[in-house]
């Protein structure tokens, strides 16, 4: 075997192994995307909890119509419950932010200003929700 032949053989199986490294990253991408972040989706609680009772208590059609109705109404009174615990949290933070305040200098009360104001266009970019919904918390 030549010295050309056994550096081709070689860049081959680095070329390989690269292109079998992008697809695993490609395809484990796609996979978290769909099972782990759509977790995430609050407004899906309800339709993800008949999902997994349908499959894993073997449900027929007819105890999924009877049981909807109780899912719909537990979903409902979560994404409140989600809610409420969200205000609660944005106000104590907003407090603490204020308390703050009181011990920095103006330049920085500014820079505390931002952080917040990136927080709040963070929190309304990844989670769909109006920053009108959200008490400004300005110090």
């Amino acid at each position: 075997m030549n010295r050309a032949l056994k550096w081709k053989l070689i860049a081959g199986f680095v070329l390989v192994f690269v292109a079998g490294g992008i697809t695993g990253a490609a395809v484990g991408g796609v996979y978290a995307q769909r099972h782990f972040f759509a977790l995430h989706h609050p407004e899906r609680i309800g339709e993800r909890m008949k999902e997994r009772l349908r499959s894993e208590l073997n449900l027929t059609p007819e105890q999924v119509t009877k049981i909807s109705p109780i899912i719909d109404k537990t979903a409902v009174q979560l994404r409140q419950i989600r809610r409420e615990t969200g205000r609660r949290v944005h106000q104590s933070m907003a407090e603490a932010h204020q308390q703050i305040a009181a011990n920095l200098t103006d330049e920085q009360r500014k820079k505390l200003l931002q952080i917040e104001q990136q927080h709040r266009a963070w929190h309304h970019r990844h989670l769909d929700e109006p920053a009108s919904d959200a008490p400004s918390a300005t110090p």
